[in-house]
């Protein structure tokens, strides 16, 4: 989380490069027609690197991870070299191509360069599991041939690439025509609530996509191995089976595996029990770092969702464990902090358990670890009564184990389970990163996503244009990304620090904060940026911390809560 950190990764450098990369994202994919084929050579690395050439011999191919095949590449980054690796491919003039590769590992970069029209590009923050990263690109009239490059990032780890396809007309180069994948294998029931079954299974070698079928009717499409169907009845049993897609066509189907919805719990507005419609989350510091001790009965009454910060990772892989740093505190006791938390709840407020934060080391990236994480922060909710977890993991995320825990976290602790999250800006510039798969695939049971507005330098708004922080456009532009691409506005809140002394950059007044409130529920008091709609039930607003804001004579609750309060 926040709060006088330094960012790790070099996000301003990141600026124009993420300015490409969602304008690109939030394109369609389009139709192939029966005479496209794959441009690329030896597009799996099955061949070495033949056909490939990689800066400063940063590329070497590897036996695993592998998306498809035998063989992938690795790129590692050094010094001022990115590990860019780069084929030119013979293309058709005046022509349209989809330019897509798998991905894992760190930051990577797939893009195209020559095009005669516009170059195009796409990428991902690091992923621990295979990722697809897509685009298009049209050719000039005399356009010939493309150079198609892949990189990773400067001072980042490896990352490794398979299955590049730049799919359209025959440019006579030579093909890697694909050939239609076999069906998916290991399919299985990852979580289930009362009104949706999760699901997960194991990669196809080839596949651009899957189909989910209920029933024998297909139901949803996914670009990656794990899908959420919601819109179901409690304690009803379902079919499910899956197939695998690309260019040459759709599988067969995968066995089928039984899902049955529990009796309570869940519904697509997310969890969160009773919280009012608009709500302020507030982060308190469960240590001293020079801002105002507070013990939990000192916070506001306006805050609605209180963040405990931080868990504490343990030795057992996903597991957390907390212990109130009484020392630090002046004496407070763990007695009188349980007492605390009852007597905010009693008063109708959230109390949250938060994972992660700058320094942070919780991974959960598989099945057990999933388990664990699951396991003991319901074990934590017992013992000190909190109402939930808030995960704040700014070292990367696995969509697919988070949501698994998730998901066994909500079948424990049933419907009122509170759900919150605060991923930073470039967390949340693309569907396809893992912060937003998760929240995306835990929509029914998630709260709110509180994203962090500030030690960010430039990013990217819907509208394709780049805004600077510490603006109402960056607040604005920047949560509409959430807004439209699949998240309902309840569970869009706009996270910013709370004082000048919060935050190491990025701190806009309070005053700053209303209007992007209004803006965004109303249309009135925006900036340059005007969203295409309002969205009247947007959640409400974040701070770090409720310490830091005691600190500066709680300037920022005592404005921006009565104005949340008081929206539409």
């Amino acid at each position: 989380m926040p709060g006088n950190r330094p960012r790790a990764r070099h996000v301003r450098r990141l600026a124009g490069a993420v300015a490409a990369a969602l304008a690109l994202a939030l394109a369609g994919a389009g139709q192939a027609s029966a005479a496209d084929v794959n441009n690329t050579r030896n597009a799996g690395f099955e061949a070495g690197l033949g056909n490939w050439t990689c800066s400063a011999g940063s590329g070497t191919t590897v036996s695993s991870p592998v998306h498809g095949g035998a063989s992938a590449l690795k790129a590692t980054p050094a010094g001022q070299d990115n590990a860019q690796c780069t084929q030119t491919v013979a293309v058709k003039p005046n022509s349209t191509y989809t330019l897509s590769a798998w991905v894992q590992g760190g930051y990577a970069y797939l893009g195209a360069t020559g095009t005669g029209t516009t170059d195009v590009s796409t990428w991902t923050p690091d992923s621990s599991s295979w990722k697809q990263l897509n685009t298009r690109f049209t050719t000039g009239s005399a356009t010939t041939s493309v150079t198609v490059y892949l990189h990773g990032w400067y001072g980042q780890q490896a990352y490794y690439a398979d299955d590049v396809s730049v799919f359209g007309p025959d440019g006579g180069g030579g093909t890697d025509t694909p050939t239609v994948p076999s069906a998916p294998g290991g399919l299985k029931v990852s979580g289930t609530t009362s009104s949706s079954v999760s699901l997960a299974w194991n990669p196809v070698s080839g596949a651009t996509g899957y189909n989910v079928y209920r029933g024998g009717t297909k139901v949803q499409s996914a670009s990656g191995t794990s899908a959420t169907v919601t819109g179901l009845a409690a304690s009803t049993s379902y079919g499910f089976q899956v197939t695998a897609t690309n260019a040459a066509g759709e599988s067969a189907k995968s066995a089928t595996v039984t899902g049955t919805t529990s009796a309570t719990g869940g519904g697509d507005d997310g969890g969160g029990g009773a919280l009012p419609g608009h709500a302020v989350t507030g982060y308190w510091q469960n240590f001293n770092n020079g801002a105002q001790v507070q013990k939990l009965s000192d916070v506001p009454a306006q805050y609605d969702i209180i963040a405990v910060a931080f868990a504490d990772a343990t030795t057992t892989p996903g597991a957390v464990s907390f212990t109130l740093d009484s020392a630090g505190l002046n004496g407070y006791t763990t007695d009188q902090f349980k007492a605390d938390i009852a007597a905010k709840k009693a008063a109708g407020k959230k109390v949250v358990l938060s994972v992660g934060g700058q320094n942070g080391t919780v991974s959960v990236s598989d099945a057990t670890s999933a388990t664990n994480f699951a396991n003991s922060v319901y074990s934590l909710m017992r013992t000190y009564g909190f109402d939930g977890v808030d995960i704040d993991l700014e070292n990367g995320i696995n969509a697919t184990y988070m949501t698994q825990a998730l998901r066994s976290l909500s079948q424990q602790a049933g419907s009122s389970l509170v759900i919150t999250m605060a991923p930073q800006t470039i967390d949340m510039q693309s569907t396809s990163a893992g912060y937003f798969q998760t929240a995306l695939n835990i929509k029914d049971i998630l709260t709110v996503v509180n994203t962090q507005y500030y030690n960010s330098g430039t990013m990217l708004g819907c509208d394709g244009k780049v805004y600077a922080q510490g603006s109402v456009d960056f607040l604005t532009a920047l949560a509409c990304i959430q807004l439209e691409n699949g998240l309902s506005p309840n569970q869009v809140g706009l996270g910013v620090p709370a004082s000048t002394r919060a935050a190491g950059s990025g701190y806009v007044a309070p005053s700053v904060v209303n209007n992007a409130l209004d803006c965004l529920t109303k249309g009135t008091n925006c900036g340059s940026f005007k969203p295409s709609k309002t969205y009247p039930t947007l959640r409400g607003a974040m701070t770090w911390s409720t310490n830091w804001d005691a600190t500066a004579g709680n300037a920022w609750i005592n404005a921006v809560g009565p104005h949340v309060h008081g929206l539409p």
